[in-house]
């Protein structure tokens, strides 16, 4: 049975990433038979502000070369909004950074994903045009993010801010309030709808309930990262009640 070690680069107050990520994959055991297990390093960052962001992204380096220690097979730099906010295509600088840490250290490559890239990615892959988003960032940094995703050829028909700046506040908030948003949000025109373009805001517990209610594809930026973990893993990029990205049929 093959073994995989996934690194995870997260925020110091960041409590979601390593549950959510890590139950999409002990998930995924149903119908596969890999196995998984998960290393972490952090950044110092508490309030999701552009400041805060700036100076968390510059540390990522060091936990690049921590995880590189452990010789881990894969890593994500799984925070979204800070790559996102230091400029329109900053995902590839940054994961080719990491990588060249990671491979000094190493002495071998070890595949870098982003949370940002991979959503990125994702929506690309799944042909989407047009899409609506949910955030819990003040409007501010949802605008960037907006710009972020439009500057890759993807519309934002429409998004919601939940303006909560406390990084530990967004671990907190309640996943059910998103099947209520889901529905506010709008979404005829979109191809897809984002259910939490955050990997702090938790959206799991009820991403296959509002899958199930939408005729588009509903993803969220743990999904995503996941998806493309597993494509840089070599692995199916499938798991059960994860929204129509990793649907076992479409693997």
């Amino acid at each position: 049975m093959q073994k995989n070690r996934v690194g995870l680069i997260v925020p110091s107050s960041n409590t979601t990433m390593e549950t959510e990520i890590p139950a999409i994959l002990a998930a995924r055991s149903e119908i596969r038979p890999e196995t998984f297990t998960f290393h972490s390093s952090r950044m110092r960052m508490k309030h999701v502000t552009p400041e805060e962001l700036t100076a968390m992204d510059a540390d990522s380096l060091r936990c690049a070369a921590e995880l590189a220690d452990a010789r881990v097979d894969v890593m994500a730099y799984a925070c979204l909004v800070a790559i996102m906010s230091q400029g329109t295509g900053y995902h590839r600088e940054s994961q080719k950074k990491l990588a060249a840490v990671a491979e000094e250290v190493a002495g071998s490559a070890i595949p870098v994903v982003s949370s940002a890239g991979a959503l990125v990615e994702a929506l690309q892959h799944l042909q989407v045009k047009k899409v609506a988003v949910l955030t819990p960032y003040v409007k501010e940094l949802t605008a960037t993010v907006c710009e972020y995703i439009e500057f890759e050829g993807i519309e934002v028909v429409d998004s919601i801010s939940l303006e909560v700046s406390d990084n530990l506040a967004v671990g907190r908030l309640d996943p059910q309030q998103l099947i209520q948003l889901a529905h506010q949000v709008k979404t005829s025109d979109a191809d897809a709808l984002v259910l939490s373009a955050c990997v702090q805001m938790p959206s799991l517990a009820v991403l296959d309930t509002v899958q199930q209610q939408f005729d588009i594809p509903v993803l969220s930026a743990a999904s995503a990262t996941t998806w493309r973990l597993l494509k840089d893993l070599g692995l199916d990029p499938v798991a059960p009640r994860a929204g129509r990205l990793l649907a076992p049929a479409a693997g």
